[in-house]
């Protein structure tokens, strides 16, 4: 279940012909995953079968749940989050691959030693609201571009809801895993195209081809390097890169969804270096943070930032 829990907004003086607004849009999980609890730099979730507990650093405040409940957790994370490398202590038997489900796919999980499992729960709400606007599309096909898209949730969810799926990463590891997704979500026979490649300069080719798409996500790290050691730096490289993505977005129906996980970066920032890229394309755009909320209603986890857009025509 996901909801917009509130709005921040500022109006803009009149030499800015915008008003930039920020909300929060809060997901509960789903069936395979809940956020147990949270607190002293932690948190404690469940993903299908195995519950972890693994660093968070936006969780300032003191755990709600006892510490026999934490202690419960098949698998800890040791190791600092700005550095995001360590080890997985088991308490627990813990599989090397298990399933979960999210809504009509499987996703396998596991664990790996920069503390991620292979799913980000979080973007449920993104996931959701890319499903709506392709069920609205008018055109048989819609084609998505799944930019940095590690495992591929995002692509296993289009690509069953009937698109066209571009599925580009840097990371070899990462598309081996989405097509065990694939594969997990019976969609072998699925319209996808696995890239190992280099988002920045994917893009750019695409655009000298002419090439559009119908839903662009964009899903950068704060830091990476391309399949032949490109640089990507998001505070560098950002701006080009959402201004190639405008150039691919279809004229008619088309979407585009931001998320950023920089924490010294900020809402705003993103919101308005995607409106510079949009200039004169219309539509409606929302920025703000995503986060989960805990299973008993407690306490909320921000957890990335996020921009999208959507086209009239999509709308």
């Amino acid at each position: 279940m996901t909801r917009k829990v509130g709005q921040i907004g500022s109006e803009a003086p009149e030499s800015r012909p915008h008003r930039s607004s920020l909300s929060v849009i809060e997901s509960s999980g789903f069936e395979d995953y809940r956020l147990i609890d949270s607190g002293g730099g932690r948190k404690l979730e469940r993903f299908g079968r195995v519950t972890v507990d693994r660093p968070e650093p936006q969780a300032m405040w003191q755990p709600a749940r006892s510490p026999d409940v934490w202690a419960k957790a098949d698998a800890t994370f040791d190791g600092e989050d700005d550095v995001e490398s360590g080890k997985w202590r088991k308490s627990g038997t813990v599989p090397e691959s298990w399933p979960v489900r999210l809504k009509d796919v499987t996703l396998m999980c596991r664990l790996t030693s920069f503390r991620h499992l292979g799913i980000f729960p979080e973007q449920l709400p993104h996931w959701e609201w890319m499903l709506q606007g392709l069920s609205r599309m008018r055109i048989e096909r819609p084609r998505v571009l799944n930019l940095f898209a590690y495992t591929g949730a995002a692509t296993m969810l289009a690509a069953h809801a009937g698109a066209e799926v571009t599925h580009v990463d840097a990371s070899k590891r990462a598309i081996v895993w989405g097509k065990e997704n694939q594969q997990a979500s019976r969609l072998g026979e699925a319209p996808i195209r696995w890239l190992l490649d280099d988002a920045r300069k994917f893009v750019q080719r695409e655009v000298r081809r002419g090439r559009t798409y119908n839903v662009i996500l964009v899903d950068p790290p704060k830091f990476g390097r391309g399949p032949n050691n490109e640089v990507w730096d998001l505070f560098e490289h950002l701006p080009s890169l959402m201004r190639d993505c405008a150039a691919l977005l279809d004229k008619t129906e088309s979407m585009l969804v931001l998320t950023a996980y920089a924490i010294r970066a900020s809402a705003l920032s993103i919101d308005q270096v995607t409106r510079e890229a949009l200039s004169g394309r219309g539509g409606d755009i929302s920025s703000g943070e995503l986060a989960i909320r805990a299973e008993d209603g407690g306490r909320v986890v921000p957890t990335s930032l996020f921009t999208r857009w959507i086209s009239h025509a999509s709308g």
